[in-house]
């Protein structure tokens, strides 16, 4: 392939925005889109498109118009049936259209998994209506977990103790999916001892590789906190390492994936995967020498990559919005800043609403402890002043 290569960037939130400064960083020309103006990889990127990429015709006319050597997914909300023949056309798409079809549908790559691979998952079914929901709830028996097929960071996703709160999450769960199909997925509730992000390179010329693995804290459905490397028996690390790498290795296409995993005592229990950086992985930002947005490329690109270093004991916490508005300015960026070991992730989103994710606080220490703590603490000095 050329060098530099045009990267056709479908989805530009906080996590397209670290990508395309990583890919800047080796010569390459971003194309980044979205479907709103403004949006955080748009003011870092060489060009961009606004457009709706649930219409599969203004994806193919974007495509069409600038030609790119490299398709790469961020988001969920994708007419993803459209890559197949701009695949079949030889442009590459991360890490494959086949992978991507599958794993932006939590139905799709559930089936996947517990079905054609075999591998232990929560048990689960699925609905299409609050009626449907209500009988499949009662035939997996309380408490369930219900969250959509498609949506974005664990929007629309509620754990339902009892009968009388299931339209309140059906309700929840439509208004947080994305794309166009109203299907929520419900699966049992596992009493996890915690929960890891397990990121897995799938290299063109080399082994599969894992980072350590990244511990994290969930509020509604959406990560609030990670931290790494977390603590976890060699056993229990090694069936992650070969769940990821059974998973990853039969989607195909290369690039980096975050696992979602369940661990509990004695077993490691697959959860959901991303083709893409994952938003706990931010993490990586402070801990490893190469973060997940550098190794994404890399694998892409297929470049070679050395063995991922950590630094030290890191952490993450974001920080929230609180209500909706086009006018606001952020408040306590210099005390976080004034934290030894504190790094501050602005992301540049061009409006609030409630629980929107619009800044990170990044922390580094002596101990998972101390970095867990301060940035905890920075991400709490970091506030959203409103004028409108």
């Amino acid at each position: 392939m050329r060098h530099p290569p045009k990267l056709l960037l479908l989805g530009s939130g906080e996590l397209g925005k670290e990508f395309t400064i990583s890919a800047q960083r080796l010569g390459c020309h971003i194309v980044a889109c979205d479907n709103y103006p403004g949006a955080p990889a748009h003011q870092v990127a060489d060009q961009h498109e606004i457009f709706d990429m649930l219409d599969p015709q203004a994806l193919r006319n974007v495509i069409v118009k600038h030609s790119p050597d490299i398709i790469i997914p961020e988001i969920e909300a994708i007419r993803t049936e459209a890559l197949f023949e701009f695949e079949e056309m030889g442009i590459q798409v991360v890490p494959s259209a086949s992978a991507v079809n599958y794993t932006m549908n939590r139905d799709r790559i559930r089936d996947f998994v517990s079905i054609e691979l075999g591998i232990r998952t929560a048990k689960f079914t699925y609905a299409e209506s609050l009626a449907h929901c209500k009988e499949e709830a009662e035939r997996l028996g309380y408490p369930i977990v219900m969250k959509p097929v498609m949506s974005s960071s664990g929007k629309g996703q509620t754990v339902v103790q009892k009968p009388d709160a299931i339209e309140q999450a059906w309700r929840y769960a439509c208004s947080g999916m994305r794309g166009d199909r109203e299907r929520v997925i419900i699966e049992e509730f596992i009493k996890f001892d915690y929960e890891i992000t397990l990121l897995t390179i799938q290299q063109k010329l080399g082994p599969t590789l894992f980072c350590p693995p990244i511990g994290h804290r969930q509020e509604f459905g959406d990560y609030r906190e990670s931290w790494q490397p977390c603590p976890m028996k060699d056993g229990l690390l090694k069936e992650a390492q070969n769940i990821a790498q059974e998973v990853t290795s039969n989607l195909s296409g290369y690039g980096l994936f975050g696992v979602e995993l369940f661990v509990t005592q004695d077993e490691v229990i697959f959860s959901e995967l991303s083709p893409r950086p994952h938003d706990t992985g931010m993490v990586t930002l402070i801990s490893q020498e190469l973060n997940e947005f550098d190794l994404h490329l890399r694998a892409i690109l297929g470049f070679p990559i050395p063995n991922v270093e950590i630094h030290g004991p890191s952490a993450s916490a974001v920080v929230l919005a609180t209500r909706v508005s086009e006018s606001f300015s952020y408040l306590g960026i210099d005390a976080a800043l004034r934290i030894p070991g504190v790094d501050v992730r602005i992301f540049g989103k061009p409006s609030t609403r409630t629980n929107r994710r619009m800044a990170l606080c990044l922390a580094r220490s002596s101990t998972l402890e101390l970095a867990r703590q301060n940035a905890t603490e920075a991400s709490r000095m970091i506030t959203i002043e409103y004028h409108d």
